[in-house]
This record gives structure tokens, C-alpha cells and sequence, in this order.
């Protein structure tokens, strides 16, 4: 099976029931991965979750399925989430389809999050015509979407939101569903809103929970980093210990900054075109007027083998501050340092 964002959400319960290899790609990783949270709430009967990460199925081809025909230690049933780059799990999963056709038993669900991965990837084509999987493919939303969808969420959790309200936090999270998320679960826990006692709220209350915004957010320092501004990181790095921004959340920005990057790059192609592509993309309004300087920047620091590798680092680095949480905001720092120093060489 195979789906686009379109048409995720209608069809998500029905794959939660009949497919046992879930595959989310496209330059939208913040989409891919809301989309592969949400079909996690909708999988019958799972009780553990068993994190992977791609070099080890890379690593270990028989790894995967060694896992995924375990038992849960808690005695219920499992199900396995693997964060990857590009075609990371496709050996693994190649393996782990074979010896279940050759009836080496039936594997728990299997959830992948692929960056730098398309629906015309390897492994993509492996699964696309199973009818036991289902290949998700995401494209970077533009404002009009998130900001239905961060009203969306508003109802869900019965915080009422005008259309400028709406719009505030899709821009403030910078298009991220995931940041969007987090804003309005903070509002509503703010007002005590819930779906059966709705709240209006308000951009005073916005402005108390602290949400974010352009000039309070992430980008500046993203901006700095993935353009090499080595002059500027290192107060863009004491901002962010002293306004407390959320190690993770800002990881995040850099994750989907590095996958607009990498659908814009795949645009401009080989012809070079780097303005006219940014100027068609705003014009489209797919990218923001104040981005674009930025954006052309970072596209000339970041092509091919170069935004490979960034993405991958980034990815190394979600993993070390989630296994190592105390230690975050230095581990952080310390990546985003050599980031930019890479970038600030090109």
C-alpha cells in the first residue's frame, strides 16, 4: 500500500490493521514522524516499543528480524520503531521478508521513520506492492496546512483557536506539526481546556506559556549554524541556556531545516538555478520571504554527499541527547559547533 499525506489519516486505522511494516519518508521528517506516532496509537494490542537505530540494522541484516520475532519481557506483544537515513533498513527488511515467506514465523509491526528517503528509494520499491506494508510518503507543508492542522489540534484537546492564532504558532514552530503539538498541549494544560470543557484562547495566553516565536525560537541559531556563522554561534549558544530552549525542540529545527534543504536541493537538481528555484518556491509560498537569503546561503554550503553526511550527524545526535538526557544541552552545543564549522569551510 501506498499513501501521501493526503490520504494518510483517512486510511491510517485501516493499515493499523492489516499491515505489519509501516515505511514514512520524504523531505517532511517532522510530518513522517507525527504520521508514524499517530499509526502507533492505532495498532491493536501493543504493549512495548524496541527502538533501533539504522547502523544497526545496517550493521546486522538478521538483526531485524531476531527482534521482531522475540518475545515482549513484560509477556505482551511488541512492535519495533527505527529511526533511519536513506536506504539504511532496506538489506534488513529484504532479510527479515524472506525468511518469513520461507515460514520463519510471523514478525511483530514494524514502524521506520526514513530521512533522505523517497517513495522511489530501494526500499520503498521492496515494500510498496505488499500487501502487508504500507509506504507513507511526506512532503513539507506549506502555512495554509499547518495552520489548519494546529487548529485541528486545538479541537482535539479543546483549546479553541482563531485563524491568527493558529497561524502564530505554525510560524513560531516553523512549520514543525511536532513543535505545533507541543505549543498547544501546553495551552490547553494552561487553561485547563479539555474536548468536553472547551476554552477560547487568547494571545495573552499564548504569550504565558512562553510559546514560541521567531524572535524567541530556534531559527536564529539554526541559521548560524548551517550557514557557518562561527562569529555568531557562540551567543546564539548562551541565548539558548538562557532562555532554557528545549535541546530536542531545537534538534528538531535542525532535522527539518536539513530536509527542506534536501527537497530544495533535489529541485534545484544539476541545473544550478538556485535563486529561480527559491524564487518559484515563494512565490508558491512553500518557503517564507525572510528564508529565502538564508535558505540560498545553505544551499550553497550544503549539496549531495555534504547534506548525506549533515543529516546522518544529526540523527547520531538525536539519538546521543535522548540516551543521555543530563547531558543534552552540552552534547548539543558541542554538535552544533562542528556543524558549523564544517559549514563555514565551504
Amino acid at each position: 500500500m501506498k499513501l501521501t499525506q493526503r490520504d494518510f489519516t483517512a486510511q491510517m486505522h485501516r493499515a493499523a490493521q492489516t499491515c505489519r511494516i509501516f515505511f514514512f519518508c520524504g523531505p517532511d521528517e517532522a510530518g513522517a514522524s507525527a504520521a508514524a506516532n499517530a499509526l502507533i496509537e492505532q495498532l491493536p494490542d501493543v504493549d512495548e516499543k524496541v527502538e533501533l537505530a539504522g547502523s544497526d540494522l545496517k550493521g546486522d541484516a538478521g538483526r531485524l528480524g531476531d527482534e521482531a520475532r522475540s518475545s515482549s519481557l513484560f509477556g505482551g506483544s511488541r512492535f519495533i520503531y527505527a529511526r533511519v537515513a536513506g536506504d539504511e533498513a532496506h538489506d534488513a527488511l529484504q532479510t527479515l521478508i524472506e525468511t518469513g515467506d520461507a515460514g520463519g514465523g510471523e514478525a511483530c509491526p514494524l514502524v521506520i521513520v526514513a530521512t533522505s528517503a523517497t517513495d522511489k528509494s530501494r526500499t520503498a520499491k521492496l515494500l510498496e506492492k505488499r500487501k502487508d506494508a504500507l509506504v507513507a510518503m511526506f512532503w513539507p507543508p506549506d502555512l495554509r496546512s499547518v495552520t489548519q492542522s494546529v487548529r485541528a489540534m486545538g479541537d482535539s484537546a479543546g483549546v479553541r483557536l482563531n485563524g491568527d492564532l493558529a497561524e502564530r504558532i505554525a510560524r513560531g514552530a516553523n512549520l514543525d506539526v511536532r513543535l505545533a503539538q507541543s505549543e498547544v498541549t501546553k495551552l490547553a494544560t494552561y487553561l485547563d481546556a479539555s474536548p468536553q470543557s472547551p476554552v477560547a484562547a487568547s494571545a495573552e495566553d499564548l504569550f504565558e506559556i512562553g510559546a514560541v516565536s521567531e524572535e524567541e525560537g530556534f531559527m536564529p541559531l539554526v541559521n548560524a549554524v548551517f550557514s557557518g556563522e562561527v562569529t555568531k554561534l557562540p551567543a546564539e549558544l548562551k541565548r539558548m541556556r538562557e532562555v532554557s530552549l528545549n535541546p530536542v525542540g531545537l534538534l528538531l529545527a535542525c532535522e527539518r531545516r536539513a530536509a527542506q534543504l534536501g527537497m530544495l536541493a533535489g529541485k534545484v537538481g544539476t541545473t544550478g538555478a538556485i535563486a529561480q528555484t527559491l524564487e518559484a518556491e515563494q512565490k508558491a509560498r512553500r518557503i517564507f520571504w525572510r528564508d529565502r537569503r538564508d535558505l540560498e546561503d545553505q544551499l550553497r554550503r550544503w549539496r549531495g554527499k555534504e547534506l548525506s553526511q549533515l543529516t546522518s550527524r544529526l540523527m547520531e545526535m538525536h539519538r546521543e541527547l535522548l540516551t543521555n538526557s543530563q547531558a543534552s544541552e552540552l552534547l548539543l552545543a558541542q554538535g552544533l559547533t562542528r556543524i558549523a564549522r564544517a559549514a563555514a569551510k565551504r
